[in-house]
């Protein structure tokens, strides 16, 4: 058999179990919500977790150094040239680029936004920084829907416009840990509006009316990214619609809290949700999923395009599997999120 064939793998359980314990320990909300998925599903997401993760490490412990960079392109390389190196997730991954025919211009732009980081890169306007939420987060949604089986150009858009909206939030409720550490995202021709200087902020992180306004103009941005991407799950298969529906309305709520308990202070507040708002958010999402309406179709952003471009281009073996199972038991649901209170709300 030919050793880029789908059926050839790399990964063994081994290598699946010590992915799946990346992402129990890197996040207890992003583990619970993987547990929702079908387990057809919810493998390779742990795969794919456990790369970005290992990446996202290797930038940040080196200082975002380019030469771990470098060794990341090289150990994605390895992964589509089917000699991964000997770390589980690398082995995971070139079995999921393979099964799923992901580009591999999807994960390089991944690698791509990291480097940005690295080069502490700062965006002039909301266009640039979707060039990059697009490239650190849109790569991933695109990814995951690749990995439901799920290739339609429109339900890659919405994708992308998830994983935008996700990074928006964060960089909406980061805005003090980043500033202290030298970074700024928020764009720059909004702060320059609104009275605000960049480099004095920066010297200096403070909160000002001024600055609450530009995050609100940013979560405002995000909130209407949110309500593109709920279309799009109407088109993914029914049982991974309520762990992408959950995922989406806890990111959105981050947002709202930070807005309404926190008054737009993401300099001395980091938002956060509750276990309680996590357990009602979940449960609605789902009973709403079923029932969700993808609507009249909407373009894609044009930060996006490459990403979905990437896709069509990229000749795809079908793949002959079913999908497995209905929604999830909705108690099944509200007992993993009602065990992720207990763990926070105890620090277990």
């Amino acid at each position: 058999m030919h050793p880029f064939s789908p059926d050839v793998a790399f990964a063994a359980r081994d290598d699946h179990a010590a992915c799946r314990e990346a992402i129990r320990q890197g996040s207890r909300s992003f583990f619970a919500a993987s547990l929702i998925l079908p387990r057809r599903v919810r493998a390779p997401a742990y795969g794919l977790y456990a790369f970005c993760r290992l990446s996202d490490d290797a930038v940040d412990v080196e200082g975002g150094s380019f030469s771990a960079l470098e060794r990341l392109r090289e150990r994605l390389a390895g992964a589509y040239e089917g000699r991964p190196y000997p770390v589980a997730a690398d082995r995971a991954m070139a079995d999921l680029v393979r099964r799923y025919a992901i580009p591999r211009t999807v994960p390089e732009a991944l690698l791509e936004g990291l480097a940005w980081d690295a080069e502490g890169r700062r965006y002039e306007t909301l266009d640039e920084l979707h060039d990059y939420a697009a490239r650190v987060a849109g790569t991933v949604g695109v990814m995951m829907t690749l990995m439901m089986g799920v290739r339609a150009p429109q339900t890659l858009a919405r994708a992308c416009d998830l994983g935008i909206a996700m990074q928006l939030t964060n960089i909406a409720r980061d805005v003090g840990e980043d500033a202290r550490a030298g970074r700024l995202y928020l764009p720059l021709c909004w702060l320059r509006e609104a009275g605000v200087d960049p480099e004095g902020f920066l010297a200096r992180p403070g909160v000002t009316p001024a600055l609450k306004g530009v995050v609100a103009r940013l979560l405002r941005e995000a909130d209407a990214l949110y309500a593109r991407a709920r279309r799009g799950i109407a088109q993914i298969p029914l049982s991974c619609r309520p762990a992408i529906l959950a995922a989406a309305l806890l990111y959105a709520e981050i947002g709202r809290e930070l807005a309404s308990r926190y008054a737009l202070d993401s300099i001395t507040h980091r938002a956060r949700v509750g276990g309680a708002r996590k357990l009602a958010l979940v449960a609605r999402a789902g009973i709403a999923s079923p029932w969700l309406s993808d609507g009249e179709p909407l373009p894609p952003l044009d930060a996006a395009m490459f990403l979905i471009e990437a896709v069509a281009r990229h000749p795809v073996r079908p793949l002959r599997e079913a999908d497995d199972g209905a929604l999830p038991q909705f108690l099944r649901v509200l007992e993993i999120f009602e065990r992720l209170e207990r763990a926070e709300r105890y620090g277990d």
